[in-house]
């Protein structure tokens, strides 16, 4: 029997579906209403921390699209894993409409929803984003016409774009095998390579591409989500200091620094100039005041604001939401930790990227996401708080780190106050991250993300109590690596994240890291005391204007 699936997940990603209409259908229903809640999520997300002085059109709608594709890619995640799992019934035997030709279709039609996404994400990373930013940074030079800054632009993008058809012809091209017959023309050699891109070797291609876009979120997972999983929960338990507090001892910060000048100047009232020393000194005092009376004015404002009333009455939730954020960060190292330690306990080896056959040590997650897999909702609910929680504690570690090159800080990201480049630059980031969330997600549940709740029949000798001799009869076992091919259907995202053994090997020694950070910033974040209630107005912060005040993150 042959079913197409609902009209709704063809708007959504495309992909055709047979069998189980009334559960499928109502998968489809909830991807529309997560498709519309993400783009609702981006719009907000972006709005709220870009610069209002210096909001682009542009800008704010590539970072809300680029972030959009990647929450969606993210989500298409479940679907491929309800889809395999959907194939089979309890006892490992194949559903009545899931025949090899229809499961090769689903399959297909899931990896062709890959290849869609993907090659946005990868124009959005190598041409649309890069030739937006550039833009931008050109469009800061008064003297240049929009000609030539779309000029400039565009020369600077041929470089990512470079880069990106490098990653494509080595996933492509490189290990593919040439045509037999040497007297073939020419025509047909291109004809062999598009064939051959059109089939096994187009995989691969996108696979590698992706794949070292993924190796870069997990650079960047390391840096500020294992940083950011340990910093937000603190912080939202040990709160913020009292702006009274500190509106008072900036006072008498003011009182200091001012006497302090006028005991410089004092030297010069006779007429005789001042040493070079005191006028460095003065120079220094004076920029020292401008900007204790620049938190003066923020101290004043955020005191006085109804929003600092408001969340000082939230101020019991945040605690509780500070230890519910720890408890789920320990749950995630947890499960990370036993995952890594069963791969280095009983994986295949670095040749084959760290793959276990079967699991030996069971972590709380890869135990609880089959569980909830057998009502559709309830795995997608789960995985899409993950997602969201890693977006989350990445965006409080990029907010307490910053952007930096190396040892040189590029931008601030500021509630209200971000850069159009540095918006650019935080949606990359997360983008990338987002990305590397599917393999957090297979390191935290691996059988899971390939085999979902699939089962497969074995043969099982059972003696019976009135029979001498033994009986053999199938029973069901969880799909595992060891299983038939043809018993077992992996998700297509397990095929994009080991399609190249060593990605995997360099995403299992990243994950030691993680755990490695997450520590490091779990005994900073304790060390560390109360944040200011207006951290960030400092003596180099050019993007906080002296006469608009905000509220911080009280």
């Amino acid at each position: 029997m042959r079913i197409v699936f609902n009209l709704q997940i063809l708007r959504v990603l495309g992909l055709p579906v047979v069998g189980g209409l009334h559960t499928l259908t109502a998968a489809a229903s909830n991807l529309l209403k997560n498709r519309t809640a993400i783009l609702a999520f981006c719009w907000i997300y972006v709005r709220k921390y870009q610069s209002q002085r210096e909001s682009e059109v542009v800008s704010t709608i590539t970072a809300i699209f680029s972030l959009a594709i990647a929450l969606i890619t993210s989500a298409l995640l479940p679907v491929d894993i309800f889809l395999v799992s959907y194939m089979k019934n309890q006892n490992g035997t194949f559903k009545d409409w899931a025949n090899a030709n229809v499961s090769r279709q689903i399959e297909d039609t899931v990896l062709y929803g890959y290849y869609t996404l993907y090659s946005v994400i990868l124009f959005c990373v190598f041409f649309w984003i890069p030739f937006v930013y550039f833009y931008y940074e050109e469009k800061d030079d008064d003297d240049t016409s929009k000609c030539t800054q779309i000029k400039t632009a565009f020369k600077y993008t041929l470089g990512f774009a470079v880069i990106c058809a490098l990653l494509l012809l080595v996933g492509a091209f490189v290990p593919l095998n040439v045509p037999n017959n040497k007297n073939s023309t020419e025509w047909e050699k291109v004809k062999f390579l598009f064939e051959e891109l059109g089939s096994s070797h187009g995989l691969a291609a996108l696979s590698f591409s992706i794949s070292s876009l993924t190796l870069i979120g997990m650079l960047a997972a390391i840096t500020y989500t294992a940083y950011g999983m340990s910093a937000l929960p603190l912080n939202l338990i040990k709160g913020t200091r009292s702006a009274a507090y500190e509106r008072l001892e900036n006072t008498e910060d003011i009182e200091e620094v001012e006497q302090h000048i006028q005991t410089i100047k004092s030297k010069s009232k006779d007429g005789r100039p001042l040493p070079s020393r005191d006028k460095r000194a003065l120079k220094q005092l004076e920029e020292r005041l401008r900007t204790l009376r620049k938190r003066e004015r923020h101290l004043e404002f955020i005191e006085n604001s109804w929003w600092t009333k408001f969340c000082g009455a939230l101020r019991p939730l945040k605690i509780i939401w500070g230890i519910f954020f720890i408890l789920v960060a320990l749950l995630f190292v947890i499960s990370l930790f036993l995952s890594n330690l069963d791969k280095a306990l009983h994986s295949a080896g670095i040749d084959s990227g760290f793959i276990i056959f079967g699991a030996n040590l069971s972590n709380p997650l890869n135990m609880l996401l089959p569980v909830l897999q057998t009502v559709f909702p309830l795995d997608y609910i789960l995985i899409t708080i993950i997602i969201m929680y890693f977006i989350f504690t990445s965006m409080a570690g990029i907010r307490n780190i910053g952007i930096w090159f190396f040892w040189v800080r590029l931008y601030k990201i500021r509630r209200g106050r971000t850069r159009p480049q540095a918006l650019l630059f935080l949606c990359m980031i997360l983008l990338l991250i987002v990305l590397h969330t599917s393999y957090m997600i297979y390191s935290l549940a691996p059988q899971y993300v390939m085999y979902g709740s699939q089962n497969y029949l074995i043969e099982s000798n059972i003696t019976y109590d009135d029979h001498k001799n033994n009986s053999a009869l199938p029973v069901p076992k969880r799909c595992d690596a060891d299983a038939p091919e043809d018993q077992c259907t992996v998700t297509r995202t397990y095929l994009f994240l080991h399609k190249f053994w060593f990605f995997s090997a360099a995403y299992y020694f990243g994950n030691w890291a993680f755990l490695g950070v997450f520590l490091i910033g779990l005994i900073v974040s304790c060390c560390k005391g109360k944040k200011s209630v207006i951290e960030g107005v400092d003596e180099d912060d050019s993007d906080i204007s002296d006469d608009e005040p905000s509220v911080y993150s009280v």
